[in-house]
Formats: structure tokens, C-alpha cells, sequence
């Protein structure tokens, strides 16, 4: 039994590492565009508290036998937290205090949460302490992206929801969530199994939606309105005949912004 769930603890590893890498191809985007568009900051910032406190609940003064989940937590909190600074340097000036401003609780709650076990607390106790506090947080940064689920079902476009991201939190949250079963340690298997469950209704989200151009129809409708309006609106002088200079100018404006609409 060891040794399976040794096992699925390197395929929580490999398939968290895959999560936290996944949204490489929307960063980079954000710094192509210099923007962070309608992206959201939120999950990256609950993402590193959720891996800050993983990773200490895995020590082996905290919870015995659970390296695993600190080896991977302390990598994961490092390359959220490289996220969260390029999105601030990108994000404009509102969202960048909102996202500034919830970096700074997150922070606050890692610390109190550190020194309090540290300083007041002692062996199962501490356990409890700590493993409730990564559990809070984990089902957290797992429900984190529902207001992007909630765009998409708005815009009906999976834009803002990349699908690598989608994939690897079901296979993580799976992943773990077996792990913890296997070891009988429910502040392990509760969140990702919430994890493995909201995983699986983003994908099914994106494949209802992952085919929508939603953009598209919306410019084509647009052109044609310019169109219809053109052929309805005559340009007339003072004897009210028509100038067809006027129209032949109206002709190319619309013309114009068809072309910059395709």
C-alpha cells in the first residue's frame, strides 16, 4: 500500500508541476500584449497560498510522511509567485492595487498561520492546526476559477479559460486525491477531491464551448448593420438630389471598416 500511494504521490508531482507550467502560454500572451486583457489575477495569487501552506503542512515536523506534497508545494509557490509579479507589472492601475492588495493578505495569512503553529502549538495539534488551514485554502484555490467559469458561460467562449489549465487541475486534483485516500490523511483527499470534481466541469464546460467565435459574429453582424445603413441613409444637397460624391465617400468609409473588421 506504501508503495502505491508513493507512486501516485510522483504522479501528483508530475501532473502539479504540469499545472503550474500551464499557464506559460497565457503569460506570455500578457507580455506580448503588455495587457492582462480580461484575465483574471485571483487563482494565481490563491494558488501560491494554497501551495505556501501545502508545502508547510508537509514537513516532517508538522505532518510525518508527506514530503511529497512539501517537495512539490514549495516548487509550485515559487513559480506562482513569479505569475503574480508579472501580472501586476501588466495589469492597469485598479487592478493592479486590487491584485497588490491581496498579495499582502496572502502573505499575512501564511505568516500567522507559520508562527502560530510554531510558537503555540505542539504535535497533533499543530497537525490539526495546520492541515485545516491547507485544506480552507486548497478547496479555495481550486473554486478560485469560478468566476472565469462563469464568464465563459456568460460570453459563451472559453477564451479566458485555457484548456491546459482545466486538464491538470483534474489530473492533480485526481492525483492527490487518491494519495490522500490511500494514506487515510483527509486533509489530503477532501480539497482535491473538490479539486478533481471541478476540474472535470471545466473540461465539460469547454467542450461545449470550445467551438464558439462568438467575436466573429459579432464584427460580421456589425459590418453588415454599417452596410444596411449606407444603402437606407442618402446624401442629398440643397435641391435635395442626391450628391454622389457624398455617397461614394460613405462608400469607402464603410468599406474601410469591413476590411478592418475581417
Amino acid at each position: 500500500m506504501d508503495v502505491v500511494r508513493f507512486i501516485f504521490g510522483i504522479l501528483g508531482n508530475a501532473t502539479a508541476l504540469f499545472l503550474f507550467l500551464s499557464p506559460i502560454v497565457t503569460f506570455q500572451r500578457i507580455i506580448r500584449k503588455r495587457s492582462t486583457e480580461d484575465f483574471s489575477g485571483v487563482p494565481y495569487n490563491m494558488t501560491m497560498l494554497n501551495c505556501l501552506l501545502s508545502a508547510w503542512y508537509g514537513l516532517p515536523f508538522i505532518s510525518p510522511n508527506n514530503l511529497l506534497v512539501s517537495t512539490i508545494n514549495g516548487t509550485g509557490a515559487v513559480i506562482e509567485a513569479v505569475y503574480v509579479m508579472i501580472f501586476l507589472i501588466f495589469a492597469p492601475p485598479k487592478m493592479r492595487m486590487k491584485m497588490f492588495g491581496l498579495l499582502m493578505v496572502v502573505i499575512s495569512i501564511f505568516s500567522t498561520v507559520s508562527l502560530v503553529s510554531l510558537l503555540a502549538l505542539h504535535g497533533q495539534h499543530r497537525k490539526l492546526f495546520c492541515g485545516l488551514a491547507a485544506t480552507i485554502f486548497s478547496i479555495a484555490m481550486y473554486a478560485s476559477p469560478l468566476s472565469i467559469m462563469r464568464l465563459v458561460i456568460k460570453t459563451k467562449s472559453v477564451e479566458y479559460m485555457p484548456f491546459l489549465l482545466s486538464l491538470f487541475v483534474f489530473l492533480c486534483g485526481t492525483s492527490w486525491f487518491i494519495y490522500g485516500l490511500l494514506g487515510r490523511d483527509p486533509f489530503v483527499a477532501v480539497p482535491n477531491g473538490c479539486g478533481s470534481f471541478l476540474g472535470a466541469l471545466q473540461l465539460i464546460l469547454y467542450a461545449i464551448y470550445r467551438n464558439n467565435k462568438g467575436n466573429e459574429i459579432d464584427d460580421n453582424n456589425s459590418a453588415r448593420d454599417s452596410s444596411v445603413e449606407l444603402e437606407e441613409t442618402k446624401h442629398t444637397n440643397g435641391n435635395g438630389t442626391t450628391n454622389y460624391k457624398d455617397m461614394e465617400k460613405g462608400n469607402d468609409q464603410v468599406h474601410q471598416k469591413i476590411v478592418s473588421q475581417v
